[in-house]
């Protein structure tokens, strides 16, 4: 926990590999202060098949999946933080946004937690 998905057009690769826009997703969550480091994880589904608008525009967006108890505020600060380093990564892609999601504590569990039952 937490889990970013980043959601993409194949062509952006093209122009910064898979593993420095993981990388770069990982050092900004991790530089917000809301995570530790060794619990982020970032993944990227790059797609060669889609639609933004009813055109095959590129695109970027990313999915984060975060346990419950981030304020508003934080998640709003996490979410600029990301889509402003994509940004900067992507200056020429028009489409880049991203959107949180919260795990309930209640419900949530992993490997770690089924050894300590």
């Amino acid at each position: 926990m937490p889990h970013f998905v980043i959601d993409c057009s194949k062509n952006v690769l093209a122009q910064h590999d898979e593993k420095s826009v993981i990388s770069g997703v990982h050092k900004v969550a991790f530089s917000t202060g809301l995570f530790d480091e060794g619990d982020i994880k970032v993944r990227v589904n790059a797609f060669d098949t889609f639609l933004v608008g009813g055109q095959t525009s590129d695109f970027i967006h990313v999915f984060a999946h975060i346990m419950e108890g981030r304020n508003i505020d934080q998640k709003a600060m996490l979410s600029h933080e990301i889509v402003k380093h994509l940004v900067s990564l992507y200056p020429s892609v028009n489409n880049i946004a991203m959107n949180i999601y919260d795990f309930e504590k209640a419900t949530y569990c992993n490997r770690a937690m089924l050894i300590a039952t």
